[in-house]
């Protein structure tokens, strides 16, 4: 069976840019798929591409999209490389969507870890979504000083409520050094539920050698975001949390398939993508990842969707 075939580029602006060790991010870009059957029925996939962290950059994808034709077959998803995996994930949850409906899930905050501002911004941002039933954050370190943010990390676990986990993410920005000072700290402290990348992905073999020293966990996040990455990780001895952007990870089939016959400490996250990956990645999540509080806790940073924002993005094309 062969499906009609469109896609469109968007251009999604951050409220404010988000700060991280990799730079200063000011707008969302990515794909938007369009499949349609002969039935008339039409199912969407997202390109949400990261190549910070391994991904292909949204130039290929485009290029990759630009190299189909108007008519396109499920045969597609077996001749994907797995240099595209963003677009893997994309078609392959299209196609999916045709056997299996994914409407939006209803979970309850609390499911989610939230987003923070970098900085001392987080100092205030946390509270609103405290209020609307958040338990769980992420604050991005590696941005400043080191001594600027142990400071503010002080200041942040004093205002935060008993009971509410913080997840610390370096994106690979910290040394050694600046990590044995992090993971100290978690010594004293209930309040980081783990440090996530501390250093870069070269590093692994330090990463492993430092989860053993300190009880603070340790989550691995740009060391696996590809699915192949994670396998790699878990062959060579990982035991340690992991945190999967399902966007940039290639074949949800695969994924779903690995991580349901190997004992993982998951966090499915997300790459900001629109409401089509997130409700694909969500579905996704419930599956395999049931424990720890999902890391898409993210569309404060975005302007509200407006329920015809797919028919605007085909129609201003």
């Amino acid at each position: 069976m062969s499906y009609c075939f469109t896609f469109r580029v968007y251009q999604r602006p951050f409220l404010h840019p988000l700060h991280t060790h990799h730079g200063l991010w000011k707008v969302r870009e990515g794909i938007i798929l369009r499949l349609e059957n002969s039935q008339q029925e039409v199912a969407w996939g997202e390109i949400a591409p990261l190549p910070d962290f391994g991904s292909e950059t949204l130039e290929d994808a485009i290029a990759f999209c630009q190299s189909l034709g108007p008519q396109i077959s499920p045969t597609l998803l077996s001749s994907l490389p797995d240099s595209l995996p963003a677009c893997q994930f994309a078609f392959e949850s299209a196609f999916h969507q045709f056997l299996t409906p994914s409407p939006p899930l209803s979970l309850p905050p609390s499911r989610f870890a939230y987003l923070l501002p970098s900085g001392k911004p987080a100092l205030t941002a946390w509270y609103p979504l405290w209020q609307q039933g958040g338990r769980t954050f992420k604050w991005k370190i590696g941005v400043l000083p080191l001594h600027q943010e142990l400071d503010l990390f002080q200041q942040l676990d004093t205002l935060l409520p008993e009971g509410v986990q913080l997840r610390l993410d370096a994106n690979g920005g910290l040394t050694p050094d600046q990590t044995r000072e992090w993971l100290k700290i978690g010594e004293n402290t209930s309040r980081i539920e783990f440090l996530e990348q501390p250093l870069p992905p070269a590093e692994f073999p330090t990463l492993c050698t430092l989860q053993d020293q300190f009880k603070t966990p340790l989550a691995l996040d740009e060391s696996v975001s590809r699915l192949n990455d994670l396998k790699t990780c878990y062959n060579q001895g990982w035991r340690g949390v992991f945190v999967l952007k399902v966007a940039i990870a290639g074949s949800p089939q695969k994924l779903r398939q690995f991580c349901q016959t190997h004992p993982l400490d998951l966090v499915l996250s997300s790459v900001l993508e629109t409401p089509i990956a997130r409700t694909a990645a969500l579905h996704l999540a419930q599956e395999i990842a049931p424990q720890r509080a999902l890391g898409f806790g993210t569309t404060q940073w975005f302007k509200t969707v407006q329920k015809t924002w797919l028919n605007d993005l085909w129609t201003a094309s």
